[in-house]
């Protein structure tokens, strides 16, 4: 009778301890990343209601607010230090014609400074050397007679002085944009693998005369669409030879999250709550980092626009920190768009902005996953006016009734689950104690109303859908008493 091995039943035994031991942990991994996503979820819900929310109380007292602190800065008129030493001349396109794009501008950290992959301009730009032309050799000096030389002297003093403020040019990603030239550079953040590496466009307008720095920026989430649509029609209606300053467009900041039809980047992260960015940090502050530093830097102003967030609307309208007086007179060129006060959260775009001293807001319009053509007609008229009143533009601007400053707004949540029925639209002024919807729920045909907590209107709300107990359903903006401004 043959015995059989003791290592025979002793490997089995240790596999199989083993696979129980491990058990555990492999739960405790897939619970680990099942909260994770929840936790995703649960900030995704209420992003748009926690800038809000979490918005510090509007100061009485205008002299006490604060005051944004302007580094020493010329905007876009200068190159960074960072910038390559060699440049190129941007060629000068019409944006509204097809165009190949020119090469990706990616970002390298470690040097701080724009690196240029695979250009293919169009046509070819020449360095800064070459286009500098050369004084004319054997110039003959024309003879003016005396009783015309006092007229010759003066008609020369006048035109000095009419040109003493003269546009210059501006270096973005590597390229020098010459006063009168709107062009389309682009922008990746390096973060990709080479290979499969894309990069956004960059739409560029430097004015012939001197002038402010705007910069828009669309899509920082990657399923907002409105606000692709209205800096691509903001930029593609600008004349450069009619624009005083610059103007710096990045219609679709977030491109993989554009790509994906998702608001998050592709590791899940909110772009959005990273500004102004880190360039050892995880994926998200790299990609901030690299915006901030390459393009929003060169601004003396920004404005970021969004939309509502998980199938909720907005109504046109800016999120402003009106506690800075910058910011107060900064609305005040928006035409037809209403103003509620909200003094973000750290890691916003906007407030990164300000605590660099840029003067920021940013606009809401419409919905997140939709082109909404009123929505989009808003945002590009309230652009056009800005413009105008930071006399960037001359144009014939009808101004509409001004809209008001919602200094306090609050948001309504549901108090059960089930199907919300709204009965009031956006923009519809609301009672205290009026029913806005009604939540149902589809098993017992129990109704429970959502009322008004107070007199004011609703700048923004949930579409119908199915809603759980807590989901914020409507925002409420109330007009309270315009703070002395002393």
């Amino acid at each position: 009778m043959s015995m059989s091995h003791p290592l025979s039943t002793l490997v089995p035994r240790i596999l199989l301890a083993s696979l129980l031991y491990c058990l555990p942990c492999t739960s405790a991994l897939a619970e680990s990343q099942l909260e994770f996503e929840e936790a995703e979820t649960e900030a995704a819900d209420d992003e748009n209601v926690e800038d809000i929310e979490s918005s510090k109380p509007l100061r009485k007292n205008i002299d006490k607010a604060r005051k944004i602190s302007h580094p020493d800065q010329t905007g876009a008129s200068e190159a960074p230090e960072s910038s390559p030493k060699t440049t190129k001349i941007a060629p000068h396109i019409d944006l509204k014609e097809l165009a190949p794009p020119p090469g990706v501008q990616s970002f390298s950290p470690e040097t701080g400074a724009s690196e240029t992959t695979e250009p293919k301009p169009e046509p070819e730009p020449k360095t800064a050397t070459e286009t500098t032309p050369e004084a004319p050799h054997d110039e003959v000096t024309p003879t003016v007679p005396n009783d015309q030389a006092s007229n010759t002297d003066s008609t020369n003093t006048s035109a000095i002085d009419s040109t003493e403020e003269v546009a210059g040019a501006i270096t973005l990603l590597g390229t020098e944009i010459m006063p009168g030239t709107s062009t389309r550079l682009s922008w990746s953040s390096g973060m990709q693998i080479a290979g499969l590496s894309q990069s956004t466009p960059v739409l560029v307008v430097n004015g012939s005369k001197p002038g402010p720095t705007l910069c828009l920026t669309g899509a920082v989430h990657g399923d907002e669409l409105n606000g692709i649509e209205i800096v691509r029609r903001t930029l593609y209606d600008l004349d450069p030879e009619m624009l005083a300053g610059q103007v710096i467009g990045v219609p679709i900041v977030n491109l993989q999250g554009f790509q994906q039809g998702s608001r998050y980047l592709s590791d899940r992260r909110d772009l959005n709550r990273h500004f102004p960015g880190n360039p050892t940090g995880n994926l998200a502050d790299r990609i901030a980092y690299s915006l901030f530093n390459e393009i929003i830097s060169h601004c003396t102003m920004l404005v970021d626009i969004h939309t509502g967030s998980l199938k909720r609307t907005n109504l046109p309208q800016l999120r402003a920190d009106m506690n800075i007086a910058e910011v107060r007179t900064f609305v005040k060129g928006f035409d037809r768009m209403a103003v509620v006060h909200s003094s973000g959260t750290t890691g916003m775009l906007r407030t990164a902005a300000l605590d660099a001293g840029i003067v920021a807001v940013s606009m809401e319009s419409g919905e997140s996953l939709r082109i909404q053509e009123k929505q989009i007609k808003a945002g590009v008229n309230s652009l056009n006016s800005l413009m105008e009143k930071q006399n960037m533009i001359s144009r014939l601007f009808v101004w509409g009734k001004p809209e008001p400053v919602y200094y306090d707004s609050y948001w309504i949540r549901a108090e059960h689950a089930g199907i919300l029925f709204s009965k009031k639209k956006l923009g519809d002024r609301v009672i205290k104690g009026q029913v806005l919807g009604v939540v149902t729920d589809p098993i017992t045909n129990a109704s429970h109303a959502i009322h008004a907590r107070d007199t004011g209107r609703i700048i923004g709300m949930a579409v119908d859908q199915v809603v759980m107990a807590g989901f914020a359903a409507y925002h409420i903006g109330a007009e309270t008493e315009i703070p002395d401004e002393e």
